[in-house]
C-alpha cells in the first residue's frame, strides 16, 4: 500500500466514524479508567481526540494548526459525543476541497503536504481509537482496513531505531506474528494491551 500518493480522506472519514460510534459507548464511570496510553485516563484520551481533530480542521482550513491545542478543557462528562461530533464535522468540510491534499501544511512534526499530514492524523487517530476501545473493554468491532493502512503509515514515518526521547512514542514492542492489524499497530508504537 503506498501511502504516499492514496487520497486519505476517506480513511479517515471511516476513522471518525468508528472513533464517534466508540465514544458514544463511554459512560461517566468510564472516564477516570486508565488507557494503554500510559499518561491518559479516559477522560484525557477524548479530550485528546476532540483537540487533535479541531487541529487537523483548523490546518485543512488553512490555518496554523500549532496554535490549537491538542486537548480540549470544559467538555461536561455526557458531552464527549457532541464535542467530537461538531469536530468531526468540521475536519471533514475542512479537507473536501481536493487542492488541500497537494498544498503545503505545517504540523507539529514538521511541514508536509495536505496528504501526508492527514495520513498521519489517520496514524493518530486509529491508534487512540484502540486506545478508547481497550480502556472501554473492546464493545465494538474495529475496522482492519484502518489499522493496516495506519501501521504501514507508522511503519515508514516512525522506524523504530530512530525515535529518541523526542518521539512521543515508545520502543516497538514484540508481539505474536498472528496478531490482528490493531495489536501490531499498538506495538509498533511501543503500546501494550491492558489485559
Amino acid at each position: 500500500m503506498n501511502t504516499q500518493t492514496i487520497d486519505p480522506r476517506p480513511l479517515y472519514t471511516r476513522a471518525t466514524e468508528q472513533v464517534a460510534a466508540l465514544i458514544r459507548t463511554v459512560r461517566p464511570e468510564h472516564l477516570a479508567g486508565s488507557t494503554p496510553c500510559a499518561e491518559f485516563d479516559v477522560r484525557t484520551l477524548l479530550s485528546h481526540l476532540v483537540g487533535g481533530t479541531l487541529r487537523i480542521a483548523t490546518i485543512g482550513e488553512g490555518g496554523d494548526g500549532l496554535a490549537v491545542h491538542p486537548f480540549v478543557d470544559g467538555v461536561p462528562d455526557e458531552g464527549w459525543p457532541a464535542a467530537y461530533e461538531e469536530a468531526r464535522v468540521r475536519v471533514l468540510a475542512a479537507w473536501a476541497d481536493d487542492a488541500r491534499l497537494d498544498a503545503p501544511v505545517r504540523v507539529p512534526w514538521g511541514e508536509a503536504p495536505g496528504r501526508a499530514a492527514l495520513s498521519g492524523y489517520v496514524m493518530e487517530k486509529v491508534t487512540h481509537t484502540w486506545d478508547l476501545s481497550e480502556a472501554l473493554g473492546r464493545p465494538l468491532e474495529l475496522d482492519p482496513e484502518l489499522a493496516e493502512f495506519a501501521l504501514a503509515v507508522a511503519r515508514r514515518v516512525l522506524p523504530d531505531e530512530q525515535r529518541d526521547t523526542d518521539t512521543p512514542f515508545d520502543t516497538a514492542q514484540p508481539v505474536p506474528e498472528k496478531s490482528d492489524a490493531y495489536v501490531r499497530l499498538a506495538a509498533w508504537l511501543g503500546r501494550k494491551p491492558l489485559n
